[in-house]
């Protein structure tokens, strides 16, 4: 998509004067009703990037956005989050007449969330990081709670500013964020296809990477380089995993680890110190202490239960 035009807005108002939009009642937080847009950006296909963060539900028909690496339809209830930098892409299909976009995008700015509890753990959330993988696709039950959520937002946005009004749009988008992540996990649950090829993709390459003699060399690979081969954020992964085999990254990588002990230690006949090197440990000792976590055995009286 890099042909395609790039905006980037550093404001919220920049980016309602730019959508059509009327002033924003308060210049660090909005919520904007799709429907409301009068000016299309751009012709066709284009990309965004914002400043600020942005939870969005959109419906279009014949149109696509590029979330990260995933491609997905507008035509359903789909919401995504994005942080600041993030880029997220619009595709038209050419030739078709585009339906007006339905649904509600809120933008708020970092300075908003200054000195908020949620400002501390905003950035907890890893669906900000799902920009490289994938939006979360709402049950028609899932989508009239979050619009509750969000008419309740809209309401305080447009009443009279006072000294309450940050406290009650605070806790309205924690609200907002925290059922966003119990429906996540449920995602994890029912999209069970993309969930498996992902750890398809992942056991393929640990297969890979531990056939090669990689692991002398360098060592067991980092929770973030194994997220990067995969396109997805550490943080996804280990929800995914955690979804699907109750263990996180850590964990599992341990457990392959181990496994392949196992294997060096009943089917070969290097010494304890060589599988040590072999499976990337620095210390034999590092490596008898994991072992023995694990599997409540020496390597030493693992591999004796086997002569």
């Amino acid at each position: 998509m890099n042909s395609h035009p790039l905006f980037r807005f550093s404001t919220i108002t920049e980016y309602h004067r730019a959508a059509g939009l009327p002033k924003p009642a308060h210049p660090l937080i909005s919520l904007v009703r799709m429907d409301d847009i009068t000016l299309p950006l751009a012709e066709g296909s284009f990309s965004l990037i914002y400043d600020f963060y942005a939870i969005s539900l959109k419906k279009v028909q014949n149109a696509k956005f590029k979330y990260g690496q995933q491609t997905c339809d507008f035509d359903e209830g789909v919401l995504f989050f994005m942080a600041p930098g993030q880029v997220f892409g619009v595709e038209m299909e050419k030739g078709v007449k585009h339906n007006r976009p339905e649904g509600w995008m809120i933008l708020v700015h970092p300075d908003f969330l200054w000195n908020t509890p949620l400002a501390k753990i905003i950035k907890q959330y890893d669906f900000f990081n799902y920009s490289v993988f994938e939006a979360l696709y709402l049950s028609d039950k899932e989508e009239t709670m979050l619009e509750g959520i969000a008419n309740s937002i809209e309401q305080e946005y447009h009443a009279n500013i006072d000294r309450f009004s940050q406290n009650v749009i605070i806790a309205q988008l924690e609200l907002l964020l925290i059922y966003s992540e119990r429906f996540y996990q449920r995602q994890f649950i029912t999209r069970k296809i993309a969930s498996h090829e992902l750890l398809t993709r992942l056991e393929d390459y640990l297969s890979g990477y531990f056939s090669s003699g990689a692991l002398a060399r360098q060592g067991m690979p980092s929770v973030t380089h194994i997220a990067e081969i995969l396109n997805i954020s550490p943080g996804y992964l280990s929800g995914l995993l955690k979804s699907l085999t109750g263990q996180n990254t850590q964990q599992h990588l341990h457990n392959k680890l181990i496994e392949l002990a196992k294997e060096k230690l009943s089917t070969t006949s290097l010494s304890i110190s060589e599988i040590a090197y072999e499976l990337g440990f620095e210390h034999l000792q590092s490596f008898s202490k994991l072992f023995k976590t694990k599997t409540s055995l020496s390597p030493k009286e693992f591999r004796y239960s086997f002569n």
